[in-house]
């Protein structure tokens, strides 16, 4: 069966599931960029940044700014920017900068759920449809008897809009998962270069101390 004559067949969810397929494919399409750019370049960078800033402060938000399409990177200047923060502030900066990022991470989590859950009830709705046109075409008692090509057409909807939402459900979570995947490992990287980070700062600003105090005697 051609496509053409496949998608005429799914009868009026053909539509909607048409759309949904599309908006799938073009978020789909769009996470997998985002992703692709984090997954290939942030753990290199994030290790170089973590090098560099315990002996060249500087050289790392040079480098952090140049690399700011990365979540971490945004993470990481929130805290070193600030002017001089006390350890608790700079973790908190890191925090509050993490939990600001998380929208990004997410970003169409609930369109995909939508769809995830959509897609095979508007399949379900096209097999009850098919269903209802086959069943008129069984009117034993009518004078004309069976009509066949209506059954044949009714069947034809009921099967047809089921492969569809499946089809587009399916798609649609495979996908998905594999995106939630990529949030739980970014979430548990940002903590633990935010961890390393904030180790570091602390080091740096307590050996600072007491060259403070001691200037100021």
């Amino acid at each position: 069966m051609q496509f053409s004559n496949f998608f005429a067949t799914g009868g009026i969810v053909a539509y909607p599931l048409l759309i949904f397929s599309l908006i799938a494919l073009g978020l789909t399409i769009e996470r997998l960029i985002f992703w692709t750019r984090v997954v290939r370049r942030q753990k290199q960078i994030m290790r170089g940044v973590l090098s560099l800033y315990a002996s060249e402060p500087n050289g790392a938000i040079a480098k952090l700014k140049n690399t700011a399409y990365l979540p971490m990177s945004r993470i990481f200047l929130e805290a070193i920017m600030l002017d001089r923060p006390k350890p608790d502030e700079f973790r908190l900066a890191l925090e509050s900068a993490a939990q600001a990022e998380i929208p990004i991470l997410k970003r169409f989590n609930t369109m995909f759920e939508t769809i995830i859950n959509v897609a095979p009830l508007l399949g379900l709705l096209g097999t009850i449809i098919g269903l209802i046109k086959t069943f008129a075409a069984l009117d034993l008692g009518a004078e004309g008897g069976i009509d066949i090509p209506l059954v044949t057409s009714g069947i034809s909807e009921a099967l047809v809009s089921t492969v569809m939402g499946l089809v587009v459900a399916i798609f649609t979570l495979l996908f998905a998962s594999l995106f939630r995947s990529f949030y739980r490992r970014q979430m548990a990287l940002i903590q633990e270069y935010s961890g390393q980070l904030e180790l570091t700062y602390r080091r740096q600003y307590y050996q600072q101390q007491p060259q403070e105090e001691y200037a100021t005697v």
